[in-house]
This record gives C-alpha cells, structure tokens and sequence, in this order.
C-alpha cells in the first residue's frame, strides 16, 4: 500500500531540481508542514518565501517573482487559493501570462471532516475558465512527478490540484505513459468509456476490471489534464464506444464531466452519465466515507456502466 501523498512527491521533485536551478521559488500560505514542505523549506531557504495567511499576496508575489524570470511554485490549501484569490490569479498570473504554477493542495474532500467551507469542489470550474491556465489533476504519484518535471520545462500559468493523503498507485514504477496535456489510455474497451481524473482514476480502473468480469468491455481514460482538455481522445471514445461515465472529485457544473459533454455534443452526440459531488453542501467524514456516500467507488461507478449498457 503507497504511503507517499502526491503533494510529498511535488516537494522531492523541486528539492531535487532546485539543487541545480537557483531560479526554482516555491512560496506557501503558513501551510509549509501540511504542504509537505518543510524539508524544503530547511534545506533551501533561500528559495523558499512563507508569505503567512494571506493567498491574494501569495499570488501577486508569486507573479512578480516569475516577471523576474524565476520559476515559482505557490502553494496553498486549494479551497482557499481557487476562491479568495482569483482576481490575482486572473489579472496577476493568467492576463500577464507568468511562470507561476498554483499547486492546490488537500483538494476536493480532503478535509471532510470540516465540511464546506474547506472542500474545494468548484475549483476546477472557477480556474478552467479563465484564459491561459492549464489544470492538472494528477491520479498517482508516479504521474505527479511526471508532471512536476514537466512543467518545470513549460513555463505556462497552471494549477495542480492533489489531495491531502496517499493513493493508491495507478501506474507501475518505470512505466509512466506521459505527454503533457493528452490523456493517458489506462485501460482499452469497446462497450463503455470511463472517463476520470484526480483521485477517481483508481477506482475506475477497480470498476473496469469489475465489469471485465461480466462481460462487458471498458476503457478508462485518465483525464488528468483538464485544461486543455484531450478533445482527440474524448471523440474517440465517443465513436467506439456506446456511452461515456465521466468521473470526478468535483460538482457537475463546469467541471470534466461539462467539458466532456460539451465536446461530445458538438461532435459526436453520446449518452453520458456524470458522477461527481451533489449541487448541496457535502456530508462530513472521512474521504472514502464521503465517496461512498455518492457513489464514488468501483461499485458505484461499475453500476452506472451497467445501467448505461442498458
């Protein structure tokens, strides 16, 4: 069972790359322990900005640091940086197009215990909608360090949004597909296209071996990147496919499960089955338990294939 959080591994990545790159700046909002940033923090401070609980500076400071050509990392929880702050990051960071990357960290429901106000579950409609950011939801930490080296090379605004605990791996050790901004084929299939990002990439893959068992083909799409989202794929699936089940930590309005269907309808007219958060305040408790609760797991998601083939 992995015991490294994504967020763990964003730290390894820019404390190893930081080494050899000066410009490397990663700034945080007195959130440096339950960033998993401490080690940085200690070992490069003279790279490291704690900017205290104020993420509207967080982002303003961070844009002003890459107008000086550094490569800044601002990270902050992502209930807090995708809502108090996003006049910055529309202005600051994505209209003076900087090298800021937005790492959201305990998103969706991480905090479930402490209910709505610290769930993050719109963020990725809110930033998806402003022009020039990109939105990342790494599935496992072998592809969170995939794309930290990637986007260490783009230079392009972008949120990464990850949870706060471990995962479970979706991909093997040395065996990573990656292209930044394309999805990743996890599984092929011919009946039924689940289409997930985020931590519900794991499960689908778990509902798609479920539904292996009785018959029925699925593919399963790790849309982890959701801004620019892979239109390619997203019509492929709808051609080969009778239905799509999109996926996500996150409301139904204006996140992958909007996007997918948008596309689909424009192109290529699908039945498509949306599983995310309800449009109401989400139940307290622990991640899975909330999961549970609506549904998303291997079961649920399995079910709504069956009910979609139907």
């Amino acid at each position: 069972m992995n015991k490294i959080a994504n967020k763990q591994v964003i730290c390894n990545k820019l404390l190893e790359a930081s080494q050899n790159d000066r410009d490397i700046v990663v700034l945080c909002s007195d959130s440096r322990g339950s960033a998993s940033l401490t080690k940085f923090a200690d070992e490069r401070p003279e790279q490291f900005i704690e900017i205290g609980i104020a993420e509207q500076n967080l982002v303003s400071v961070s844009a002003g640091l890459a107008s000086c050509k550094k490569k800044v990392f601002a990270v902050s929880p992502a209930s807090f940086l995708s809502t108090r702050s996003m006049e910055q990051i529309k202005v600051d960071v994505a209209y003076s197009n900087t090298n800021v990357t937005l790492v959201g960290i305990s998103g969706g429901i991480s905090y479930g215990a402490l209910g709505m106000t610290h769930h993050s579950a719109n963020d990725i409609a809110t930033i998806a909608s402003i022009p020039n950011m990109r939105v990342y939801l790494p599935s496992d930490r072998f592809q969170t360090e995939k794309l930290i080296e990637a986007v260490l090379k783009d230079e392009k605004p972008s949120y990464i949004r990850v949870g706060r605990n471990a995962v479970e791996d979706v991909y093997e050790e040395g065996n990573v597909p990656f292209t930044l901004g394309k999805s990743v084929l996890v599984k092929d299939g011919s009946d039924v296209t689940l289409i997930a990002c985020g931590e519900m990439v794991k499960p689908a893959k778990d509902a798609a071996e479920l539904l292996a068992a009785e018959g029925i083909s699925a593919r399963v799409l790790d849309m982890y990147c959701v801004k620019p989202i892979d239109e390619e794929a997203v019509i492929k699936a709808a051609k080969e496919t009778k239905g799509i089940i999109t996926i996500e930590e996150h409301t139904l309005y204006g996140g992958l499960n909007s996007l997918v269907s948008q596309i689909a309808a424009a192109k290529c007219p699908i039945k498509i089955i949306g599983m995310g958060l309800p449009d109401t305040p989400v139940i307290t408790g622990k991640s899975q338990e909330v999961f549970d609760t609506y549904g998303l797991n291997a079961a649920g998601i399995a079910e709504n294939a069956r009910s979609l083939m139907k």
